[in-house]
């Protein structure tokens, strides 16, 4: 079986308070550093106004088609608060809860009390902590995605044959029928071949 990972169960947030400054966590699973761009960014027009948006991720350097081994691209960024404060004791939480795939950005709006560096990095850590905790954590396999592009006629045997197997899958019905499918890594070289012979080898996948 390939190596399988934990991630978060979905989408989450938590709140509380901290001398009068207010911290928002909040995390989500991302597959690809795009994915989790694309988070923090709906995060930060979702708080304008916040004094802080502080981000951290951990996400597959190359999609999400890798194993436990893959090679990981984590960040963080500290967002105007001081150096070590914050960033990184964001992140620190998703590695030392072995948790991937995965992104979290803790807002701060200021209440006008300094909290020091210590106090910084246990308020964004706790904020990642708590949204964590409130999406829960599950194992996954690590999946791979490939396209399948077929004449009218071969649509159904496909569409047919992807169902069967229970993968997720989203069509497009243009000039041909194209397929983009995601399948668990191990079961994706078997579920090519299924495709090649149920079109007598029509099936165009990338």
């Amino acid at each position: 079986m390939t190596d399988a990972y934990r991630t978060v169960a979905g989408p989450a947030e938590a709140s509380f308070e901290v001398r009068g400054s207010e911290f928002i966590g909040y995390v989500d699973r991302a597959n690809t550093v795009e994915e989790a761009e694309a988070f923090i960014d709906r995060i930060e027009e979702r708080h304008p106004d916040a004094t802080h948006n502080v981000p951290a991720y951990r996400v597959p350097a190359g999609g999400d088609s890798g194993g436990a081994n893959t090679m990981l691209r984590e960040y963080s960024s500290d967002d105007g608060e001081p150096s070590g404060s914050s960033g990184k004791p964001a992140l620190n939480v998703l590695v030392q809860q072995e948790i991937r795939n995965v992104v979290a950005v803790v807002t701060r709006y200021y209440g006008g009390t300094n909290l020091g560096v210590g106090g910084l990095a246990r308020a964004y850590s706790r904020g990642v902590k708590e949204a964590v905790e409130a999406a829960g954590t599950v194992e996954e396999v690590p999946h791979e995605t490939f396209s399948v592009t077929v004449a009218y006629d071969d649509s159904g045997s496909v569409r047919g044959l992807l169902e069967s197997a229970d993968v997720s899958f989203d069509a497009a019905y243009e000039a041909d029928v194209s397929f983009d499918v995601r399948v668990p890594v191990e079961e994706g070289a078997e579920l090519r071949d299924r495709l090649r012979s149920a079109t007598s080898g029509r099936a165009d996948i990338e």
